[in-house]
């Protein structure tokens, strides 16, 4: 088997099977487009790269202004700073472009010493020909369980790109090729599905992304109630084809798949279909979805796990009052960890949802065990990686939040995951830089323009953090209280007390119509100087578990309280400090 690609230069070691970047012994996060100018540079070492060379290069199939390479060199060259060594890595050569400047040196293609290497491998979407629109959540779903089924096979040896990455591949044009080297995957599965009432009929190939030779093509017809059986043939001859060897607990999984009503099965995909939009209204049906297919099927895991993410997610966009939603979620979670202990999502959830009760022991047993089970599974490293930061653990979850995005690349949320746990963590600059990555894929996503508001009012600079979060309000499906709350700070410590004054009073007339999280008070008043009314919602709000409580002993914007003994005392109460 073909082993890893290696550049090296100074302390670095850059990965390009893997599409990582190393300092010693720890990964270094680094946005995917950043990560393909890298590896140009490094290839051109010595040599002169040109503007228009790395557009046709890294950008080829997009129009991109000068400003999205400019921001790649500038986040390189701030992850590349080395002191110690010296080293200026990336020249700007005036009028003409770029020069990587370090030496390089190139290991050969080699075999882990110890071990057979860890394969990386992407579900592209799987195509629909059914001709019925109807249809078109059983595609989606399908692929979704492929990646579930495949990242649990052999989680040391097999590694599956997440759901988010796999679909920005959905009728594209890109070669296959292209496809595995912005992915970083040496294994592509692309196929299609049938639906003809209560039949389905799924073809897939095994593509090997280095020659894109066809390693394996199958075909199965089934009627709908042996759908799991189905997947779990697809996981098992594709295991036999890139010569894993299955983990004892998948072996008989995948030899013990039982049956499943045939309405569960749709509904439970329809549900995790809803879940993915992730606004209020699809979570909504999602829910409806999900409890349809436990009426039906009162022992279906998976649906008890989607219902308890269902619940999660209507928590972590504060559309809900918490505590109901977060005691649904450990119903339903604990449910399906009760009829299979092995699954690894609802043990994910768990922690999710012992997490903002403030129960850390609990939810770090019960992250590290749905990552043990799953390492694939970047959701997992995402919620993880914000765990170690509220517990003040910021270089863990530095590299656990670079885990969830290596795992979903092209996944917005995991990027401005990355920048947040930057900004929160105290390194304001790299959230700027990774936000302003975010934004160059997507100029419309509200989160990004949050974190680069967070990241700006760290460095005091109110007018462009003001500018950002206003940017959040205008991008946002509605007057998201979160980022009116963020403004309202923001502009409450620029000294515009009116315009903060003017979006307090919209908090209070939204609160008149639905739940708003009681930290969004909180911060909107430490943001105006008002110590006594802060401190009394933020009480409230960890009295209610709001969604942003366990991040305070880390929320810069907090500083106000921080030398106030009733900060101390509230940081006592939640667990994060000990009591003198």
């Amino acid at each position: 088997m073909t082993g890893t690609r290696l550049y090296t230069f100074g302390p670095f070691r850059l990965d390009v099977t893997g599409r990582a970047l190393f300092r010693g012994a720890r990964m270094v996060p680094v946005p995917p487009k950043a990560v393909d100018t890298l590896l140009f540079l490094v290839e051109n070492a010595g040599r002169v790269v040109t503007k228009e060379q790395f557009f046709a290069t890294v950008w080829p199939d997009t129009f991109v202004e000068e400003g999205s390479l400019t921001r790649s060199i500038s986040v390189l060259r701030k992850l590349l700073h080395d002191r110690a060594h010296g080293h200026e890595y990336i020249v700007t050569v005036p009028k003409r472009g770029y020069r990587f400047a370090a030496r390089v040196e190139q290991a050969a293609e080699r075999e882990a010493p110890a071990g057979p290497e860890k394969v990386m491998l992407a579900v592209l979407p799987f195509l629909d020909l059914s001709g019925d629109e109807r249809y078109g959540y059983f595609s989606d779903g399908l692929t979704d369980e492929m990646i579930t089924q495949l990242g649990r096979l052999n989680p040391d040896r097999l590694g599956v790109i997440g759901r988010t990455s796999a679909m920005q591949y959905r009728s594209t044009n890109k070669s296959l090729q292209r496809i595995a080297r912005e992915l970083g995957v040496t294994y592509l599965l692309e196929g299609s599905v049938r639906r003809s009432g209560s039949r389905v009929r799924v073809s897939a190939q095994l593509i090997q992304a280095s020659d894109q030779t066809h390693r394996w093509t199958g075909s199965y017809e089934r009627e709908l109630h042996d759908v799991l059986a189905l997947q779990s043939d697809v996981a098992r001859a594709i295991a036999k084809e890139i010569e894993i060897k299955l983990a004892p607990r998948e072996r008989e999984r995948l030899s013990t798949t039982a049956a499943v009503d045939p309405r569960s099965y749709e509904d439970y995909l329809k549900g995790r279909y809803f879940w993915n939009a992730r606004t209020r209204e699809a979570l909504e049906k999602s829910i409806q979805h999900f409890e349809r297919a436990i009426r039906n099927e009162p022992r279906y895991a998976a649906a008890y796990a989607g219902l308890a993410d269902a619940h999660l997610t209507l928590h972590d966009l504060d559309c809900v009052p918490p505590k109901l939603a977060i005691r649904k979620a450990k119903q339903a979670a604990a449910t399906a960890i009760e009829i299979d202990e092995e699954l690894a999502e609802p043990h994910v959830s768990l922690a999710h949802a012992h997490f903002h009760e403030l129960h850390w022991a609990s939810a770090e047993r019960e992250f590290r065990r749905g990552i043990e089970l799953n390492p694939s599974y970047a959701t997992a490293h995402f919620y993880y990686a914000n765990y170690l930061l509220a517990v003040g653990r910021s270089e863990e979850a530095i590299e656990e939040a670079g885990r969830a995005r290596a795992l979903d690349p092209l996944s917005l949320p995991a990027q401005t995951n990355v920048a947040m746990i930057f900004c929160l963590a105290g390194q304001p600059d790299k959230a700027i830089e990774e936000s302003l990555a975010a934004l160059a894929t997507d100029a419309n996503y509200a989160s990004a323009y949050e974190d680069l508001g967070r990241a700006y009012g760290l460095k005091r600079m109110h007018r462009q953090s003001i500018a950002a979060f206003r940017k959040a309000v205008a991008k946002s499906r509605r007057s998201s209280p979160r980022y009116l709350a963020a403004l309202a700070h923001a502009y409450g410590v620029a000294g515009q007390r009116k315009e903060a004054l003017a979006l307090l009073r919209e908090l209070d007339r939204l609160a008149g119509k639905g739940y708003v999280s009681s930290h969004a008070f909180a911060l909107s008043f430490v943001g105006l100087g008002k110590k006594e009314q802060a401190f009394t919602w933020l009480a409230k709000a960890c009295r209610e578990c709001a969604s942003a409580v366990p991040f305070v002993g880390v929320e810069p914007r907090l500083a106000l309280l921080h030398s106030d003994p009733r900060f101390r005392a509230l940081l006592v109460r939640v667990g994060l400090a000990r009591a003198n």
